[in-house]
């Protein structure tokens, strides 16, 4: 009886699950966890592997695959796979955790019973028992959300009772937000050229350039974005290039450039005038960020590679403004890379704390008397973010705080940012 309802047709037309797409998520994860690599280009990598998949057959391979990545101990946990090391996992394994991953997802369907192909590797897959499995984990957060014993410890230490939401919060997909470029175009502007393109979306108070897409999609084709209209950025990253406060004329250096997206900010918030600085310590960034203000229309970046630590001295008194957007644990952009939390170690974290604070330290020199720095990263704990600040103007008497501002997953609904901006004072 269901199977005659053309709702419930459609539906079980969409759930018909191919075995090579299973696979390719399967290699995907393998990938990911035993090789390392990205989510992001994992992912790109097996859907270049075959042209002949769909936009459907994409999307399964691109969602499961970050799902599974976002939710990898719960779902590792019902698969009976828990106590596995990671190098031992086999494709047999990792196709397992794709109907257990496929058997979550239905829980929220209009069909709850959603059976699995009748595969080896999901026997004993039941979907009456998964559930029961999943609500079994529900006062366990460290498999709930799916994060390390030691990341879920240092959250509550760092966070206390704020932690619960806010990795509940990080651990929700992440929204496509694009950052209208007003060298170009305005933003109500930009959202009608999108809807005539077919992409509908809605405005946000966090970023007044910012647009929040309603449907995800390959964006980077439309005409509007090859004409240089806009690009891809998060409504919390799209606030620090207007903390800054810069002007048009001025001289700014953004001394952890990256690929540039908030030095292409930071331009047209200077009307093309004045000059930019984006170092970075690798050039294949710096070559990105160049294409990427050619396509812009953006003339005032300079870009130079850190080669040593003359590159910093070269420039010491110089700047008006300048931007230290520092490395970090990047715990505030786990919407959109969930593989950091299996990537990160307490290690790395100690070690790039102490990167941060060099970096404070070192290129803060390049400002002028009178001029102000913004220290940014894209992480939640205070450790990284107010205490590393705080240890700085306490070692440096010249330098007052002006402000400060934090973006919380939690409360503002997009990735996590901190930003602490400070003045040098003039003799």
């Amino acid at each position: 009886m269901l199977a005659k309802s053309p709702a419930v047709a459609a539906y079980l037309r969409r759930m018909k699950i191919h075995r090579t797409l299973v696979e390719a998520v399967a290699h995907a994860l393998s990938g990911i966890f035993q090789s390392g690599w990205y989510a992001d280009k994992a992912i790109e990598r097996m859907l270049k592997s075959d042209p002949r998949w769909g936009s459907r057959d994409r999307a399964f391979i691109a969602e499961n695959t970050y799902e599974i990545v976002r939710w990898w101990r719960l779902v590792r946990e019902i698969a009976g796979l828990g106590n596995w090391e990671i190098d031992k996992l086999a494709e047999a394994n990792f196709i397992r955790m794709v109907g257990v991953n496929l058997l979550l997802k239905n829980m929220h369907s209009p069909i709850f019973g959603f059976e699995l192909p009748d595969w080896s590797e999901f026997k004993g897959l039941d979907p009456k028992e998964v559930k029961a499995q999943r609500d079994a984990f529900a006062k366990d957060r460290k498999i709930t959300q799916s994060i390390p014993d030691w990341l879920d410890e240092l959250g509550v230490k760092e966070l206390g009772e704020k932690w619960d939401a806010e990795i509940t919060a990080l651990n929700l997909q992440a929204p496509v937000v694009i950052r209208a470029n007003a060298l170009k175009i305005n933003k109500l502007a930009l959202k009608k050229r999108m809807l005539e393109e077919g992409w509908d979306s809605t405005e946000t108070p966090l970023a007044s350039d910012a647009l929040v897409l309603r449907k995800r999609g390959n964006i980077f084709q439309s005409q509007v974005f090859l004409k240089g209209f806009f690009e891809v950025q998060d409504a919390g990253s799209q606030c620090i290039a207007p903390f800054l406060q810069v002007e048009p004329g001025m001289r700014v250096v953004d001394a952890c450039a990256g690929a540039g997206g908030k030095s292409l900010h930071l331009a047209a918030l200077m009307e093309n005038r004045g000059s930019i600085i984006a170092l970075d310590t690798e050039e294949f960034k710096l070559e990105e960020l160049r294409k990427r203000a050619r396509r812009n229309g953006v003339h005032i970046i300079q870009t130079r590679p850190i080669e040593s630590t003359k590159t910093i001295k070269r420039l010491h008194g110089t700047a008006d403004r300048l931007l230290l957007d520092v490395p970090c644990s990047g715990l505030g952009t786990l919407r959109r890379n969930p593989d950091a939390k299996w990537k990160l170690s307490p290690e790395f974290l100690e070690k790039v704390k102490t990167t941060q604070a060099d970096i404070l330290r070192s290129y803060s020199k390049i400002l002028r008397p009178g001029g102000q720095l913004v220290y940014a990263t894209c992480s939640v704990f205070p450790s990284e973010n107010e205490r590393q600040v705080e240890r700085f103007l306490a070692e440096n008497a010249g330098f007052k705080m002006l402000e400060e501002q934090k973006i919380s997953a939690a409360e503002h609904g997009f990735d996590g940012f901190y930003m602490a901006r400070l003045e040098l004072m003039k003799a």
